[in-house]
């Protein structure tokens, strides 16, 4: 974002091979793992826990002006829109998908306390992120600058390897079984169903919801 983002501009997104991508406050993290051949670390510009991509997840991201309707209204409202996108697309696929209002993250917490999970994206729970049950399947993050606002998705298409993530990171296995636990994915959820063509449904609905999101934002979207 070193210029001014004029006008909204989004792409979903597949990883051929798996990396870590840690949150800009565990940068530090980088000097004590070193480079290694199995696995790439890299940092993101968002905050956030680690998050292990690779072909079990989908990427979406999406860039809008600061001024946007859909981001103006600040870091945590501008979440919704993009957590309703996945929440709709993921129930036409047959994934009972919700989203996590803030009242019912804090409802969530008071009644399921979490496990010391949150250096992982996919082991905490944030605002607008959408889960099946008590289990996320999506994750959101976003930049936010005055040249405009970066959103970005991850939707868990098939079960990550979370043993990867916890040993690249020094983790415990247990860790990686909770994560397990913790978490669901398409595959899992509509193990019916081919992931190929599953894979591709979801793609249409998002690409849908997205850009009718997008196509329909007025500045009503800033008292939503």
């Amino acid at each position: 974002m070193a210029q001014p983002v004029e006008a909204p501009a989004w792409r979903l997104w597949s990883y051929r091979e798996p990396a870590i991508v840690l949150g800009c406050s565990q940068r530090r993290l980088l000097d004590e793992l070193g480079a290694r051949p199995d696995v790439e670390v890299l940092v993101r510009a968002a905050g956030g826990g680690a998050v292990l991509v690779g072909p079990w997840m989908l990427g979406l991201s999406a860039l809008l002006p600061a001024a946007h309707p859909l981001v103006a209204c600040g870091p945590v409202p501008s979440y919704r829109w993009l957590g309703e996108c996945l929440e709709q697309s993921l129930q036409q696929v047959g994934v009972g998908a919700t989203t996590l209002s803030p009242d019912a993250l804090r409802a969530h917490r008071a009644e399921r306390p979490a496990p010391a999970l949150d250096w992982a994206c996919f082991g905490g729970l944030s605002p607008w992120e959408v889960l099946v049950g008590d289990r996320k399947i999506a994750g959101l993050a976003q930049v936010r600058r005055r040249q405009g606002v970066l959103l970005v998705a991850g939707v868990l298409l098939q079960p990550p390897p979370w043993t990867l993530l916890c040993d690249r990171l020094g983790r415990s296995r247990d860790e990686a079984r909770l994560l397990a636990l913790s978490t669901t994915s398409c595959a899992q959820e509509r193990a019916d169903l081919e992931l190929a063509p599953l894979a591709t449904t979801l793609i249409q609905a998002l690409t849908h919801a997205v850009q009718t999101a997008l196509n329909t934002a007025s500045p009503s979207d800033l008292v939503r």
